[in-house]
């Protein structure tokens, strides 16, 4: 395995690139491509910047120049449901772009010439995703993020969801939007800006692939109040510790599959 680590934001990817042994840099295409080893996987951590375009550029770019074979997308999210409530963890199931409409050409939200709405992430390593998030809160929930702000930000007891996540160039801030995009996609957990873009690279690369994501906002109103702190303090935290727990998990299973593979 060699997994590409995408964020769009520097924040949300903080602590990784430190974490590396022996990393080294490559420039490519404005980005800063970070090689090295994380917790025994060989990675590559790079920042998107924010929006499909830039998302899909990146993640093809780890296939067809860095030889990545899995690909994991970390950094925050807005609710998609009132079900799901700030500081929960959303691991995708499948993955929708809520503004692609080529009506009446073809049905909406469908990607013309794919004949798919829905991009199905990878299930394996969408379960060893969710496991790493139970891992996370039962085992450095309460250490890692500072009580000052878990009050800030009502952090008592996080919640892990699957299902549709839906990608668009828009940072949703409007109740009414979110409602009807809510109405209109059945099983939506989360909106964000960049993850059914990776979905639809991973799909025509054949690369597995997995999105995880915070929940920084409701997707109202609110929507932009403290995002930043939230996701320095928060996020950042969340996902530095799910991919440790996530690294660690996956390498320990290829020991073991290496085990048994030689009738060890």
């Amino acid at each position: 395995m060699r997994l590409g680590i995408i964020s769009a934001l520097y924040e949300e990817q903080q602590g990784l690139v430190e974490a590396m042994q022996s990393p080294y840099k490559l420039i490519h295409g404005q980005r800063e491509y970070w090689l090295g080893q994380l917790w025994e996987i060989d990675a590559v951590c790079v920042l998107s910047r924010i929006g499909k375009v830039a998302a899909a550029m990146t993640a093809t770019t780890l296939v067809e120049k860095f030889g990545v074979t899995h690909i994991l997308f970390t950094g925050v999210a807005g609710a998609g449901d009132k079900t799901v409530q700030v500081g929960d963890i959303v691991v995708a199931e499948s993955l929708v772009q809520h503004d692609m409409d080529a009506s009446p050409l073809f049905p909406r939200f469908e990607v013309p010439l794919t004949g798919l709405t829905h991009f199905p992430a990878d299930h394996q390593l969408g379960t060893r995703l969710v496991d790493a998030a139970h891992l996370f809160l039962d085992s450095d929930f309460a250490s890692a993020i500072d009580p000052l702000e878990k009050s800030v930000f009502g952090l008592s007891r996080p919640r892990i969801h699957r299902g549709l996540v839906a990608s668009g160039d828009q940072f949703i801030n409007d109740g009414e939007h979110i409602n009807a995009l809510n109405a209109a996609l059945p099983g939506l957990v989360a909106v964000e800006m960049e993850g059914a873009a990776v979905a639809q690279v991973c799909y025509e690369l054949g690369v597995p692939f997995g999105v995880i994501r915070t929940i920084s906002d409701n997707a109202n109103e609110n929507a932009a109040h403290d995002f930043m702190r939230f996701v320095k303090s928060v996020a950042a935290r969340y996902a530095f510790h799910i991919v440790r727990r996530f690294c660690l998990e996956t390498e320990g299973a290829v020991i073991q599959s290496s085990r048994e593979s030689a009738g060890v």
